[in-house]
């Protein structure tokens, strides 16, 4: 039995969707607004109910998974299914704040807190975990994460385990970063916008490898989209403001061009207005699809009202002030 669960924060990607599968830089971060623990349903506990039931169901479904790799000798790491087991018959499920099909890590965040109370020699989260760890946890959490988008590349899991800033150089450098708050626009702020309506992962993520077939499409990514996002990351490390939100008008642009089925209609006329007016600078928050989209300003309070007029609420991920 859990005696104190752990708490698991969702997640960002801030820069890196979809060029990130073709070796670009990708940059994630957790975000404390949203979190979840395992927890154990019980007539004393005040829940959703049907939430906790629908939670504990998909738990068992994910434990047969990871059963079923165990017996085939294929489980990348040692879990104690047993223990597993008998806290799912005890009603374990995912107490969770975090919103499915959003592009902010539910997913993420149960594996994490199912690999952080059942992994047995488990690697314990660090700021400064060696290299051969983070890539150890990197392809445990793929592993495990599969079950749920039918193809995990495990940075969602292991940056809510790890907690801190990730920086994905290339697939085979990964470290843990520290993002300047005091180099930018004492006005400047990330938010998110609610698009209603939950987002699928794996239809888009083959659409995307599909269109990439065509030479067209394959040029703007390989030679537009890589560089472009490469560049706004260091920009954003190195604190270089100005340049930054130049470039992240120009990623903004770019998306509305080449990822319009990743672009919910909902969306659509902010993110043309926020080019044009460069007040705001809207980009895909994961997939895209639905869920959540990401946006960046260097003056808070003026894109909150123009977006505030269109009928739009921001969600803040972060502010200067």
């Amino acid at each position: 039995m859990i005696e104190k669960s752990e708490v698991f924060y969702g997640k960002i990607l801030l820069f890196g969707e979809y060029s990130v599968i073709f070796n670009s830089m990708a940059l994630t971060i957790p975000y404390t607004h949203f979190k979840g623990q395992l927890s154990f349903n019980s007539n004393y506990k005040y829940t959703d109910f049907e939430w906790a039931k629908e939670s504990n169901t998909s738990i068992r479904e994910f434990a047969d998974y990871l059963e079923a790799l165990y017996k085939k000798g294929e489980l990348l790491c040692t879990l104690n299914l047993k223990r597993l087991s008998t806290d799912i018959q005890k009603g374990l499920y995912f107490e969770s704040t975090i919103p499915q099909g959003y592009g902010v890590g539910s997913s993420g965040a149960l594996v994490a807190a199912i690999y952080n109370e059942y992994a047995e020699e488990k690697i314990k989260s660090s700021r400064n975990l060696s290299k051969k760890s983070i890539f150890k946890l990197k392809a445990v959490f793929a592993q495990m994460e599969s079950f749920f988008h039918g193809k995990s590349s495990g940075l969602d899991p292991l940056n809510c385990y790890i907690q801190f800033p990730l920086l994905i150089q290339n697939s085979s450098e990964i470290k843990t970063v520290g993002i300047p708050r005091n180099k930018f626009d004492k006005n400047g702020a990330i938010f998110l916008i609610n698009s209603g309506k939950p987002g699928k992962t794996a239809p888009l993520v083959n659409a995307f490898l599909e269109s990439y077939k065509s030479a067209e499409y394959k040029k703007a990514i390989d030679e537009k989209l890589i560089p472009l996002n490469n560049k706004l990351i260091g920009n954003l490390l190195d604190g270089n403001g100005k340049p930054f939100f130049e470039l992240l008008n120009q990623l903004s642009e770019f998306q509305l061009q080449y990822f319009d089925k990743m672009i919910p209609q909902s969306i659509r006329e902010i993110w043309r207005e926020g080019v044009s007016s460069k007040v705001y600078s809207l980009k895909l928050c994961g997939s895209g699809g639905g869920g959540f989209m990401l946006g960046i300003t260097s003056d808070y309070a003026r894109a909150k009202k123009v977006l505030h007029e269109k009928g739009f609420e921001l969600i803040p991920v972060y502010k200067n002030s």
